[in-house]
């Protein structure tokens, strides 16, 4: 089984290799800023091929990259099967008996799972109890309706808004909420996955729009889900940026605080979906408690963000020559920003 080390991968393109203990194809995926919980499992389904049955008691969360197929699960007496697609999300609980189909006979399936493989591993040091132990967790099943794409919308304040299921159909079309503090035309929603410590949101660019910059602990999984754009990296103090280019398909974690931004180059929105171990409702680590809380408080406060009249003038210059690439106009906000500023600076 192949692994791959890296700042960031397309995992559409990655190369996989007979994985036995899934009967299908598959590769380790080890992102330099995964920090110490987490990892990403990358499976290919041949058509009309399926996987082995799998039970472990480390959590999973799961982005279909490509292909359509269904998903049984099985736990305490119950039976849930699923359909998933292109753009489908779902959680899969600790220590069920689950097993993946592809149901196209023409094309192959490519679904990445982000686990907590590597903290249960390490904490127990014991394959046999991790992957054979019967004990169950019936309460994390949900209804039968959170695996139809049914769920509850939790009102709490912009940027903390939750939709709580096991399954989400397609998070091309779900339906986001406003957060204009962490930039203009920004959208959010937080899930809510089998009521587990495994975390996932969803956010949302505008057209001609960027994210303000932030900084957090590590783990944060990166899967873009619709458009094209960049992200910026760089460390307090750093003279320049790291770049990378993404699309549907690329995943990437930036590493532990370092400021990260995101833009958006395509003529349509674009979003991604981010995965990580600590969740709004179970945060785990103080860092992950103080994000969630006020991750989007300016660092002049004594908080985690840039806000645009902060940021490194740089950063607008570049989006802008990048959109005139794509023959994109900026918005007329972030046109506005740019212009309220000293003069000279973009």
């Amino acid at each position: 089984m192949p692994i791959h080390e890296g700042f960031g991968f397309d995992l559409l393109q990655l190369d996989t290799a007979p994985w036995p203990r899934l009967g299908a194809r598959g590769a380790l995926v080890l992102l330099e800023g995964r920090g110490d919980f987490v990892d990403c499992q990358l499976v290919e389904l041949p058509p009309g091929g399926q996987a082995e049955p799998q039970r472990h008691l480390y959590e999973e969360v799961v982005h279909v990259l490509a292909g359509r197929g269904s998903t049984t699960i099985e736990s305490s007496g119950r039976r849930d099967s699923f359909e998933w697609g292109t753009g489908s999300l779902f959680a899969l609980p600790p220590n069920v008996t689950y097993r993946h189909f592809n149901t196209s006979g023409r094309e192959p399936a490519r679904i990445a799972a982000v686990t907590s493989l590597p903290l249960v591993l390490k904490a127990f040091h014991d394959p046999d109890f991790v992957f054979d132990n019967d004990f169950e967790f019936p309460e994390r099943l949900g209804t039968a309706a959170s695996y139809r794409g049914e769920g509850e919308f939790i009102a709490v304040r912009p940027g903390r808004h939750q939709w709580e299921t096991n399954f989400v159909p397609d998070l091309r079309s779900f339906e986001l909420r406003a957060w204009e503090s962490r930039g203009v035309g920004s959208s959010n929603i937080k899930f809510v996955l089998a009521d587990g410590t495994m975390h996932a949101h969803m956010s949302e660019l505008a057209v001609g729009t960027y994210k303000k910059a932030h900084r957090h602990g590590p783990d944060f999984h990166i899967c873009p889900v619709t458009g094209h754009g960049y992200s910026l990296f760089w460390r307090e103090g750093d003279a320049d940026f790291t770049r990378i280019d993404w699309r549907h398909g690329w995943i990437y974690a930036p590493p532990d605080q370092v400021f990260h931004q995101h833009f958006n180059t395509a003529a349509s929105p674009s979003r991604y979906l981010a995965i990580a171990y600590g969740s709004i409702r179970y945060p785990f680590t103080a860092d992950k408690q103080g994000l969630f809380g006020g991750g989007d408080r300016s660092v002049q406060q004594g908080g985690r963000q840039i806000e645009y009249e902060d940021e490194d003038p740089r950063i607008g210059q570049m989006f802008r020559q990048e959109l005139a690439g794509h023959g994109v106009k900026p918005d007329r906000r972030m046109e506005e920003i740019w212009s309220s500023r000293t003069p000279g600076a973009i």
